[in-house]
């Protein structure tokens, strides 16, 4: 017996095949999708180093002198010979106070040395005289002791009148006031016309400029391990930024260390030395220090991009011996050129990604590394947080 299909059964067996087709290829593209490629991250492998610490602190800029120009002369300023904020050198005339008075005491005083010089010459010849009378017993040994008392009187006088001539040529200096150090002079706080007196009146101020000194205070902890690094360090390096600077333009070295802490604040003062030959930098400046802290043995560093923040943990992905990335929890310290400190958390050889980060979705994830090399440090490590050793 022969069973007939009728073509109606054999189009419906047919359409029931190429969907039972269909869906095999789909639930194969499902699968496919489920299973991506595994994502591509640079990483770094971690390397140690020996480093310096260099902590930052405010200070101020001071000039090593400074001085309140005041006349030695009394008498009435009759210039000023200076612009004022300029440079100046020492030695230069600033102020000249009138000098007539003085030129008139000096001539006053030359001609009372003459006449004195001449009083010395004729007691000198007296006494010559009396000394030969004596001789021959001309005249009384009384009258010879007085003529000798008097070229000796003479001769005094004469040399009190060289020493008032003298003194009145030293006030007669005076009248020209003089810069006694280099540096920037201040206004002129007495004008032509006016009265100065002598030791009381305030003309101006100058302070030198080259070089300046940079004050600074460190805690107790940053005194402790500064000094010990000095004493390895007699020149201790500084470098130095000024307000609106985004670089450490400016060096010197480290010069003075109080001998002792204050014990208001707990802080030890410090003090560098700043070449200034331009005279571009000012006294009373606010100005960034960095100095040397300390010195690590075997540290290491890696790129600070590859830290990644959970509320108040620091963690990075390190890869796994089937580079998978695992999360790893590290503690930083400090930074320096993009790279940070790595306290804990971290062992040389470990492979740390550096940049691919947002492809991890998860720890554990398989990825693709590929290696980059972490660039040598151009500079020391800079202290951001508190020292921790």
């Amino acid at each position: 017996m022969h069973t007939r299909i009728i073509p109606s059964t054999l189009a419906l067996l047919g359409a029931a095949w190429l969907l039972s087709q269909l869906s095999g290829c789909d639930a194969r593209g499902q699968e496919t999708a489920m299973e991506p490629e595994p994502a591509t991250v640079q990483v770094a492998e971690v390397e140690i180093r020996d480093t310096t610490l260099w902590g930052s602190f405010t200070g101020r800029l001071v000039a090593p002198q400074t001085v309140e120009l005041r006349p030695r002369v009394s008498g009435y300023i009759d210039q000023v010979r200076f612009e004022e904020g300029e440079l100046v050198n020492q030695g230069d005339v600033l102020f000249i106070i009138d000098q007539r008075p003085y030129q008139a005491r000096e001539r006053a005083a030359a001609a009372e040395l003459e006449r004195l010089r001449s009083q010395l010459a004729l007691s000198t010849s007296e006494a010559r005289r009396a000394e030969l009378l004596w001789e021959r017993r001309a005249i009384s040994r009384e009258e010879f002791e007085q003529r000798s008392a008097a070229q000796s009187m003479a001769q005094a006088a004469l040399n009190a009148a060289q020493a008032a001539l003298d003194s009145v040529r030293l006030d007669l200096h005076y009248t020209e006031v003089r810069a006694p150090i280099s540096g920037r002079i201040g206004r002129a706080l007495v004008t032509p016309g006016n009265l100065a007196s002598a030791d009381t009146t305030v003309l101006t101020t100058l302070v030198s400029v080259d070089p300046l000194h940079v004050y600074f205070d460190g805690d107790q902890q940053t005194s402790q391990t500064s000094q010990a690094l000095l004493a390895t360090r007699p020149q201790m390096p500084v470098r130095v930024s000024l307000p609106g600077e985004r670089s450490y333009s400016h060096s010197g070295h480290l010069d003075f260390i109080d001998n002792q802490l204050n014990s208001a604040t707990g802080t030890l003062q410090f003090r560098a030395v700043l070449a200034n030959p331009d005279g571009l930098l000012r006294p009373g400046q606010f100005a960034r220090v960095e100095m040397p802290i300390a010195a690590l043995e075997q540290a290491i560093l890696i790129d600070q991009k590859a830290i990644l923040t959970d509320q108040d943990r620091r963690y990075v992905y390190v890869l796994d011996d089937d580079n998978r990335a695992q999360r790893r929890t590290v503690q930083t310290g400090q930074q320096v050129d993009g790279q940070l400190l790595i306290r804990n958390g971290l062992q040389p050889g470990d492979r740390v990604v550096v940049n691919g980060l947002q492809r991890i979705m998860y720890p554990g994830m398989p990825v693709t590394p590929e290696p980059v090399v972490t660039p040598a440090p151009t500079r020391v490590a800079q202290l951001t947080e508190p020292l921790q050793l």
